[in-house]
């Protein structure tokens, strides 16, 4: 973090410096807007085809078809939960949460889109519903739904306190879409990934600027939905935290399971989805083809 008693005397023109105006770096208006209201009509004829539940300081995956919907769900109590996606045919693609951040901010809600990792980089997923698009931000800077934090994960558990929890999110992850996918567990963990936080409030500190969490406003009955752009398979881990209102990685939180719900508009509406196609750029990276010398 930036130090409070800096080594170095500001320029007279610090003021001056510090006073141009931001410019954003990744500009969205040229992005093809969601057609919500097209996916709000499909959505009323879908009907709920299959689900999951994530049981607490653990994890769950379910296939989800291009075209259908899924809605990850608060039940029993108020609980955070750290979101994976793949691409069912190729799990190297996978949602990318740097880059939605930069394309749609720190905090994600109706309209914004999930992304896909490099070479890919398209919309796997779009969010249609979102109970809790009302928080707005807090007085604190806080806002639900982040792609800012990355997944509690064990490695940074034993740097920080010595020690091995194997009930955090990036494990409980890992366990899930190895039995899913039946892949051996070290080869599964190579696909976790960072994740989308559903449910969980978090911001920077205005002071020193550190990543913060507090209790979610979560309760039962809330929700987040997405319509599905591509084959998927979705995982969510019902983090370690709780509502992350104290801390996460250990088993002193109250937790509560996450339930992940499908809705199929039918198999006609999921055959006349076009998928995004992947990214157009040539993979050239500024080295000429040989063949062509």
């Amino acid at each position: 973090m930036k130090s409070e008693n800096p080594s170095f005397t500001p320029p007279q023109d610090a003021n001056v410096r510090k006073g141009i105006q931001p410019v954003i770096c990744y500009p969205p208006d040229s992005l093809d807007q969601p057609d919500l209201k097209g996916l709000s009509d499909l959505r009323q004829k879908a009907k709920k085809s299959a689900e999951t539940t994530a049981l607490p300081r653990d994890a769950a995956c379910i296939d989800v078809p291009a075209g259908a919907f899924f809605r990850i769900v608060s039940v029993d109590g108020a609980q955070v939960g750290d979101l994976n996606l793949w691409n069912k045919h190729d799990l190297t693609e996978r949602f990318y949460s740097g880059k939605t951040r930069a394309l749609h901010g720190t905090h994600l809600s109706t309209g914004d889109q999930m992304w896909s990792s490099f070479p890919t980089m398209r919309p796997m997923a779009t969010i249609v519903e979102d109970t809790l698009d009302w928080y707005g931000f807090d007085e604190f800077g806080g806002a639900v739904h982040d792609v800012i934090g990355t997944r509690c994960d064990p490695y940074t558990g034993r740097l920080l306190s010595g020690n091995d929890y194997h009930h955090c999110c990036h494990s409980n992850l890992t366990r899930a879409l190895a039995s899913h996918c039946e892949l051996p567990l070290h080869e599964a963990e190579m696909y976790v990934h960072d994740v989308l936080n559903v449910f969980m409030c978090t911001g920077f500190t205005r002071d020193t600027g550190q990543y913060f969490m507090k209790a979610s406003p979560v309760r039962p009955g809330d929700y987040l939905e997405f319509h599905a752009e591509i084959d998927l398979v979705v995982g969510i881990s019902a983090c370690p935290g709780g509502d992350c209102s104290s801390e996460h990685s250990s088993d002193a939180a109250s937790c509560y399971p996450l339930l992940i719900e499908v809705y199929d508009p039918g198999e006609d509406v999921r055959a006349a989805h076009q998928q995004p196609k992947v990214s157009s750029y040539d993979r050239t990276h500024g080295k000429a083809d040989d063949s062509k010398v």
